[in-house]
């Protein structure tokens, strides 16, 4: 995933962009509608950089006249690719949901590395955002998609998009043929109704029918052109997209595959998924593309899903020595390390502390598009952050989330990104302790929202059904202020939060300081890796302990006068 943001001014057609590497990031679930608890669909998108500032874009609907072009940058570097004509019309996006509900996430695996076309226009930023701004469903979006890379050329490497729109939730793999052959082949599939799908930075259709239009899309030249580079010989009928212009290596497993298992774990224990080909395990059996969740999964569900450490699974970080004595679970980079001649990796779940912002988005095919399209928005590390609803319709940003509010290189109270960090990063001092604290506030919030609601909709429903653009405006008014009580509600709680751990104490639900000293597990591994080093001793002249009864007695102050059996010291 890499940096984007879109100018909020409608007298101003250029994008403005800041920009950040990708480093094996972002993870997108997606929800059909009979998967889901309310018959909505949903993607989600973990937009994952450690350079990257969390904010919502927004564009608004936008004329254009004939003649038109728009300059296109690429997201990751700046650099000016080149220029395409404007439609007529484009529509309003926010964040990454339109105004007819439709939503795309991405994660990039790069693929064959030949695959790269430097003279190309579109990158898959400008594929995302263009198609956003001009299409009405999931399904012309991936139209627009191969339209524009079959013209323009297609510079980036390999991706997957996730599409969706009220309906129906797509996958689509994409990558460029390369400086040879103009264009981009790809694959998109339809998950099945009841199902669904995921994917974390690694190409994952396979096998995919030929002759089924309602349910896969796909470039006219996807197998012929692997037959070309001498990525595939076989019968078309077992052609892999994958395998083909993504060989599978240990690092789409371990790293990438793993997240994807995780997730299908946690929605389908019944399935006994093993583990085993997500770590690497040589003849494992691979997983499936989409699987059918033990139970219809809400928004709530999907946001917790979100927040995935493997726990409870052999790649559980919240264990081991690098979780440290309080249970964190995060590994500094870099994520693959090398030492003594030797490779090395840490584990990559889903929830990291490098992610700018991330979404879940909620399409309602039975309401208004403006009511019906809620960008479920946060900033920071999903596990500590705060989802807080984003209207579809919405045509202001709370300013908390808004571009200009804040950037990457200075701390400021008056940006979400900035405060949530300032939690989060605290937290990370004595995480099993201080997450508990932040969680009683996040669930707080998210709980207000969910409980909210269904009052806030019908008022809504009512308003638009004799003044639609009052139930906008409404709307919006409803999901800025909602975005400046989360950031009001989590500055407090940081300053809450440095008071009660300060210096390595802990104060008690009475305020008083104490001092808990490390977890039994981490003294007994300091014991075991240099005990004797630590150990006390008796010097010579020293006078003898106490009577044991007098050790047991202890002091019931924890600060005191010197005793008048002692004489007074200093720490």
């Amino acid at each position: 995933m890499n940096k984007k943001i879109i100018s909020t001014s409608a007298a101003v057609s250029l994008y403005f962009y800041l920009f950040c590497p990708a480093v094996l990031a972002c993870t997108n679930f997606l929800v059909s509608k009979g998967a889901s608890a309310d018959s909505s669909t949903m993607i989600t998108y973990a937009a994952d950089s450690h350079v990257l500032y969390g904010e919502l874009y927004y564009t608004p609907a936008m004329t254009h006249a004939p003649g038109k072009m728009l300059t296109i940058y690429e997201w990751d570097t700046g650099k000016r690719l080149g220029q395409i004509p404007e439609v007529p019309r484009t529509y309003s996006v926010v964040g990454n949901i339109n105004e007819y509900q439709v939503a795309i996430g991405e994660t990039t695996w790069g693929g064959r590395k030949e695959l790269k076309d430097p003279k190309a226009i579109m990158d898959y930023g400008s594929l995302m955002y263009i198609a956003l701004q001009r299409a009405q469903t999931a399904r012309e979006a991936i139209l627009i998609m191969g339209d524009l890379v079959a013209k323009y050329g297609y510079y980036s490497s390999g991706e997957s998009l996730s599409i969706s729109d009220s309906l129906e939730v797509w996958i689509m793999d994409i990558i460029s043929k390369g400086p040879d052959d103009k264009g981009a082949v790809w694959v998109a599939r339809r998950v099945p109704d009841g199902y669904v799908t995921a994917h974390a930075n690694q190409a994952r259709i396979n096998k995919f029918p030929l002759n089924n239009k309602k349910n896969t899309l796909y470039a006219k030249d996807v197998i012929s052109f692997a037959r070309k580079k001498g990525y595939f010989k076989g019968k078309d009928k077992d052609f892999s997209f994958a395998a083909a212009y993504a060989p599978m290596d240990f690092t789409g497993l371990r790293i990438c595959e793993a997240r994807v298992w995780s997730f299908f774990r946690r929605i389908a224990p019944s399935l006994k998924l093993s583990p085993d080909y997500a770590m690497g395990v040589e003849g494992a059996k691979p997983m499936p593309l989409w699987i059918k969740p033990d139970k219809k999964l809400s928004v709530h569900d999907v946001i917790e899903l979100m927040r995935d450490h493997f726990e409870d699974s052999p790649m559980d970080l919240t264990k081991g020595v690098g979780a440290g004595p309080y249970n964190l679970p995060y590994r500094w980079r870099p994520l693959i390390w090398e030492m003594d001649g030797k490779k090395y990796f840490n584990e990559r779940s889903t929830s990291t502390q490098q992610t700018g912002f991330s979404f879940v988005t909620q399409s309602r095919s039975w309401m208004p598009n403006p009511i019906g399209g809620i960008l479920w928005f946060s900033v920071d590390d999903t596990f500590s952050t705060v989802y807080v609803p984003m209207y579809c319709g919405i045509r202001k940003i709370s300013k908390p989330y808004a571009v200009g509010t804040g950037d990457f290189n200075t701390f400021t109270w008056d940006s979400a990104f900035w405060v949530f960090n300032f939690v989060s990063n605290w937290a990370y001092t004595r995480y099993v302790d201080i997450i508990k604290d932040i969680q009683v506030v996040q669930r707080e919030l998210e709980g207000g929202f969910f409980a909210r609601q269904p009052e806030i909709e019908k008022a809504a429903m009512n308003l638009y059904k004799t003044a639609p653009e009052l139930a906008r405006d409404y709307l919006g008014n409803y999901s800025a202020k909602q975005g400046e009580m989360v950031t009001d509600r989590f500055r407090k709680l940081g300053l809450e939060l440095l008071v009660k751990y300060l210096d390595g104490n802990v104060r008690d639900e009475l305020g008083k300081v104490t001092h808990p000293g490390y977890p039994k597990h981490w003294y007994k591994r300091i014991i075991k890796n240099r005990g004797k080093h630590y150990e006390m001793r008796r010097i010579k002249g020293e006078p003898a302990p106490a009577p044991e009864e007098d050790k047991k007695k202890g002091c019931p102050k924890q600060v005191c006068p010197p005793c008048p059996k002692q004489p007074a010291t200093t720490q």
